[in-house]
């Protein structure tokens, strides 16, 4: 099976990094149009990008200011069973981020697709949380 993987450093305490990716509101920042979840063992996150987009995924790893993991529970068939993780470590001044979608079935056109706009987005968080910019979401798109 496929996976994507990425690596940033992030000029921003972890905390604020953990935060961006795991609340709501940060998420709605740099990837989301709207987002819903709480950073819980066992919760449900709603990961709505439009009408066609309205996908649910539930935390199946977390720990508190270092980790989450969602699987897919419900999204399009390339995404409904993949899991979606990221782990942070750093200091005060900076925090290295670690990426990992696993579990494609099939490096298919979609899967390409994503790893480059996942790449995208993670340019995004990192100007969200270095500078302060939050791209608007019309202009988020990719793919």
């Amino acid at each position: 099976m496929p996976d994507i993987l990425h690596d940033l450093t992030i000029r921003a305490d972890q905390d604020q990094v953990f935060c961006a990716v795991t609340e709501p509101v940060g998420i709605n920042s740099w990837w989301t149009l709207e987002c819903e979840g709480i950073p819980h063992m066992g919760a449900e996150y709603r990961f709505y990008f439009g009408p066609e987009y309205d996908w649910y995924a539930s935390v199946i790893a977390y720990a508190p200011q270092g980790l989450i993991t969602w699987k897919f529970i419900r999204a399009d068939e390339d995404w409904t069973g993949t899991e979606l993780g990221i782990q942070v470590f750093g200091s005060a001044k900076s925090t290295r981020l670690r990426f990992e979608h696993t579990g494609w079935r099939e490096c298919n056109d979609h899967f390409r697709r994503s790893s480059y706009c996942w790449a995208q987005y993670l340019r995004l968080l990192k100007t969200y949380l270095e500078r302060g910019t939050v791209v608007p979401f019309e202009n988020r798109l990719f793919g």
